[in-house]
């Protein structure tokens, strides 16, 4: 009973990771109390317009990079999980991951509209779509490495 679970449950567990970076834990003025003492250590003369740019920045590139994990995750799902029998389509099981990773930006955004120190940004959709795609692609090319190495070693043992 647990086996179809069992590949959803990495993307599930993700996306209550996301979920809770959604709440004020993840806000920027949070995030700031670590970040800034951080990059006075390593530049004792940083300017606050240099701090707040790259603030700005990582905050930006992890919505990126938890959207390319969320998105990987999915893909992974729909291709083992054996509730959609995508196995046997990539493409298919790409475009479901992308459009799901999609639509729980967009939930995402709706729920930080509903939190004090957050605010929603369809701007913030975008870029989480972007590294939805960028994780999937990432997924597909080394798909396909994986692939045809598994068949060389195989052509090489025979």
């Amino acid at each position: 009973m647990l086996h179809p679970f069992k590949y959803w449950l990495p993307a599930l567990i993700w996306m209550m990771v996301i979920f809770t970076m959604s709440t004020d834990m993840g806000s920027a003025a949070n995030t700031s109390r670590y970040l800034v003492p951080f990059l006075h250590w390593l530049n004792p003369t940083i300017s606050q317009a240099s701090i707040e740019q790259i603030h700005f920045i990582i905050r930006k590139g992890g919505h990126l990079s938890e959207y390319a994990v969320l998105a990987s995750l999915l893909f992974f799902a729909l291709r083992h999980g054996a509730a959609l029998r995508l196995q046997n389509s990539r493409w298919k099981s790409a475009a479901l991951a992308l459009l799901l990773s999609t639509a729980y930006a967009a939930v995402d955004e709706i729920h930080q509209s509903f939190v004090g120190s957050r605010t929603a940004a369809v701007g913030d959709v975008m870029i989480d779509s972007c590294g939805a795609l960028a994780g999937l692609c990432l997924c597909l090319l080394l798909g396909g490495f994986w692939k045809k190495t598994a068949v060389s070693a195989q052509a090489y043992r025979s």
